[in-house]
């Protein structure tokens, strides 16, 4: 997958509303991506109406701190177990970690700036 596309405005909306509260919900923010990707893994065999929750969640929070990329990708995720598409929903699903890992990462920089 290419680079990934963070919505530098969402991030700043955020970061307006949340003040200096904005740190500390970003961080809880990645652990929350980490848990509902652990969550998707742990269902998606045997419950998929718990992995399309999780994937739906995962899919919703990433939006809203701008984390376009890792947002549809969890929408992809979603889709494909809505569709009954097992297949291509672990297809999707095994590439979440390096996605999250990459979003934090673009994420860090842009706050650095």
């Amino acid at each position: 997958m290419g680079d990934q596309v963070i919505d530098e405005d969402a991030l700043l909306g955020m970061k307006s509303l949340l003040g200096e509260q904005f740190n500390d919900t970003l961080d809880f923010c990645y652990c929350e991506f980490d848990r509902l990707n652990q969550e998707l893994a742990q269902s998606i065999h045997n419950d998929n109406e718990s992995a399309i929750r999780h994937a739906h969640s995962l899919k919703s929070n990433a939006a809203q701190f701008g984390a376009l990329t890792l947002a549809e990708m969890a929408k992809n995720v979603e889709h494909s177990l809505n569709d009954g598409n097992l297949n291509d929903a672990l297809v999707y699903a095994a590439q979440l970690q390096s996605l999250i890992d990459q979003t934090k990462d673009k994420i860090n920089l842009w706050k650095a700036k």
